[in-house]
């Protein structure tokens, strides 16, 4: 018997769908789907390090929207699909796995930092979809092209205060721009969040990664 998703309303619903289907047009990690005390929160990663030593700053689209009370659910899909039921989508049969789902945003306070123009979030968002357009030439392989897009996504935007350009991508990508709205940008530790109303993008810089300077010991220590 299939597991469903069940939303406060057909309206809810139809916003999950779209939100998952934008997702999975940008990313293949799928999307963390968080549900309780009648909330659900849907986050994808746009951006993440791959492995160890990539410096790729981890940036995150989510979405909050009304649920079932009685709905209690953490996983992580690739898709949903429709029932009979307009208030429910039917999850797949096994979860993914991927490795960004363990990084979990602050919950505490968030400062308020400054704030950015939508319009300039989507000059820069169609600035990035350009130059990884134009360097992603004819039989470009798969490796070639993803080293491409975190070079400009992952990229600091004078622009955009300083935060990587990946963020106007996720707020492009995922339907979070409208009209001259000014974006509050606040900050928790290394997260910084750009509180659009239709949504929010998180972003984490990179890891620190490398040896600690070496000490010395013993009496000339």
């Amino acid at each position: 018997m299939p597991h469903h998703l069940v939303l406060a309303d057909a309206h809810s619903a139809q916003d999950v769908s779209t939100f998952v289907g934008r997702a999975t047009r940008v990313t293949e990690d799928g999307v963390r789907l968080q549900a309780s005390g009648g909330v659900l929160a849907l986050t994808t990663a746009v951006l993440a390090p791959h492995g160890l030593f990539d410096s790729t700053p981890t940036v995150l689209a989510m979405r909050i929207v009304h649920a079932d009370p009685e709905l209690e659910c953490d996983i992580v899909v690739d898709r949903l699909d429709p029932t009979d039921d307009p208030v429910r989508l039917a999850l797949p049969e096994t979860g993914l796995s991927p490795a960004w789902a363990g990084i979990a945003p602050p919950r505490g306070e968030w400062v308020a930092a400054s704030s950015l123009s939508a319009s300039t979030i989507a000059q820069r968002a169609q600035w990035g979809i350009s130059a990884v357009a134009r360097g992603a030439g004819p039989g470009s392989g798969e490796e070639a092209v993803r080293a491409l897009r975190a070079a400009i996504w992952g990229e600091s935007d004078a622009d955009l205060g300083g935060l990587p350009r990946g963020i106007a991508f996720a707020a492009d990508a995922l339907g979070f721009i409208s009209g001259e709205e000014i974006v509050p940008v606040l900050q928790s530790g290394r997260w910084t969040r750009v509180a659009f109303r239709r949504g929010h993008v998180l972003s984490r810089g990179p890891v620190a990664t490398g040896l600690t300077a070496v000490r010395g010991t013993g009496a000339d220590g």
